[in-house]
């Protein structure tokens, strides 16, 4: 967690810029990341020349080349730790005029940071605000990767609280739940095809290193963590220079993070590729069917992204793969010819694990539609028995436009399952379902059988979702509990009725003697 000296900090650098004539958030998070990249840049090479000097070897990866530039300045003088130091005047021209130039040029060496760093433009407007914004990031410590990625979740958040773009932030805690439902291990390779900030992506890199850190010690599995496992694909080249660096703060060191529009794009090198894929696709929208992918038009006929978007993650996954997706509610119900389809191929031709019902405020204040976590297995051959469903009320936050936390931060999203504390109180778990959802998930194959639909979560047969035409809304299945009112018999009714008007004349006949 940050400490409050550096959300201070923190707050300090974006104020800077919002002061300083930067309004938009989002070119805030870009500036910022900018030179966040720079300032990585200068450690890597001091790295490589440390190891150099320590082997006795030459420099084996030298990110800032000998020489000059073709603008004549030393490209010593473009890293950070030189640049720091130069007057504001001369700061703005070296990042300006030659930094940035060279940022661009970078995409060569085959890194996905670099690559998304080839179309980067320097906005920052004066000199003093450049000088002011680079003293405040290099007094912000940068060395452990638990602050540095905490530190650019933090900023993150700010991009959804000053209330623009805040559409590609799935809120933390709920990521943090798909995540621990499906369990990933270190062979697993993992996708998100609208990945925004990489905010689901980040946080399977942190459960892996916290519940299998043995990986990180074996070469392979090393290997395959920083250059194998993670992937995602966006269509908004800023959102992919933020992603990538949520990526890089947080220990991974070359992921697979790349432009593609995931519906317009055949997908015959990836079809097939994944074991598991964590996703909140954009919904609600339709396109039109020339832009349309041909193979995802050959899953199901139809315009709109929400069945798109399931249908392409039925082409990615390998037979075994594991999904968890966020929909809106009218993917489970809805009536239209493709809807019914994708359902009867997610519950016949695969096998459909679950069924979330989300509170219907999550999403606020961008959008308060009622969504559901969707989580199923691919496997070509059917597969499903029963469906768990499960009935969220509550997240921890209210669920109004402010979402402000309705507990303490320790009982707030999984910590209390994750810290080996005492249960949540009934009233505590009224306001935070969370654990209670890993909990019983858990229990899906066995105490979960023999709950009744009038309980907060249940298992439907395959037969009956079959005889619901796939129907996959929880309130198709959920049975209410009515109260039962009390039936006496009529000569008792009679008795208190007479008692009753006894008391009605007693009280008039009082009311008679006081007026007189």
């Amino acid at each position: 967690m940050l400490t409050g000296e550096l959300r201070s900090q923190i707050d300090a650098i974006w104020n800077s810029f919002w002061t300083g004539g930067i309004s938009n958030p989002l070119e805030v998070m870009e500036q910022i990341t900018y030179l966040l990249f720079l300032r990585r840049l200068d450690d890597l090479h001091t790295l490589e020349e440390n190891k150099a000097v320590r082997l006795g070897k030459p420099i084996e990866r030298r990110l800032f080349p000998d020489g000059q530039d073709a603008k004549g300045r030393a490209y010593n003088d473009l890293r950070w730790s030189r640049f720091k130091n130069f007057a504001p005047a001369e700061m703005y021209t070296v990042v300006g005029e030659h930094v940035f130039p060279f940022l661009r040029s970078m995409g060569g060496d085959g890194s996905t940071y670099a690559t998304h760093m080839k179309d980067a433009r320097f906005t920052i407007p004066t000199a003093a605000l450049l000088a002011k914004v680079v003293d405040l990031i290099d007094h912000v410590p940068m060395e452990d990767r638990d602050t540095k990625g905490d530190l650019y979740e933090y900023m993150l958040g700010k991009i959804a609280s000053a209330g623009q773009n805040g559409q590609f932030r799935t809120p933390r805690h709920i990521i943090a739940l798909m995540v621990a439902l499906m369990a990933p291990t270190a062979k697993d390779i993992v996708c998100d095809p609208a990945c925004g900030t990489c905010g689901f992506l980040v946080a399977v890199g942190e459960y892996l290193r916290d519940k299998h850190p043995e990986l990180l010690r074996d070469a392979l599995a090393r290997e395959h963590f920083h250059h194998g496992m993670f992937h995602g694909y966006d269509f908004d080249n800023t959102m992919l220079r933020i992603g990538s660096m949520n990526m890089a703060l947080h220990g991974v060191d070359n992921p697979d993070i790349r432009y593609q529009d995931s519906l317009a794009q055949d997908h015959a090198g990836d079809e097939g590729r994944y074991s598991l894929l964590l996703a909140n696709p954009p919904f609600a929208g339709s396109l039109d069917y020339e832009s349309i992918a041909k193979d995802l038009q050959a899953i199901v006929k139809t315009k709109k992204t929400e069945l798109l978007f399931l249908a392409l993650f039925l082409r990615l996954l390998k037979p075994g793969g594991r999904a968890a997706v966020i929909v809106p509610d009218g993917v489970l119900f809805g009536s239209s010819k493709a809807h019914k389809e994708l359902r009867r191929m997610i519950v016949e031709v695969q096998k459909l694990d679950a069924v979330i019902s989300l509170p219907s405020g999550v999403f606020k204040p961008y959008a308060g539609v009622s969504t559901a976590i969707l989580i199923f297995t691919k496997t070509n051959s059917g597969g499903t028995d029963n469906v768990w469903f499960y009935d969220m009320k509550a997240d921890g936050w209210s669920l109004d436009d402010k979402r402000q936390p309705l507990l303490s931060e320790d009982k707030l999203g999984l910590q209390p399952m994750q810290d080996g504390c005492s249960e949540l109180s009934e009233a505590e778990h009224a306001k935070n379902n969370l654990p209670d959802v890993l909990q019983r998930w858990a229990e899906r194959d066995g105490a979960e059988f023999d709950r009744d639909r009038t309980d907060q979560s249940f298992c439907v047969p395959k037969g009956d979702i079959v005889g619901n035409d796939y129907d996959l809304s929880i309130n198709r299945y959920k049975e209410v509990v009515h109260a039962v009112s009390e039936h006496l018999p009529p000569k008792e009714i009679l008795a208190r009725l007479a008692v009753l008007e006894e008391e009605i004349q007693a009280g008039m006949k009082e009311l008679e003697g006081m007026l007189q």
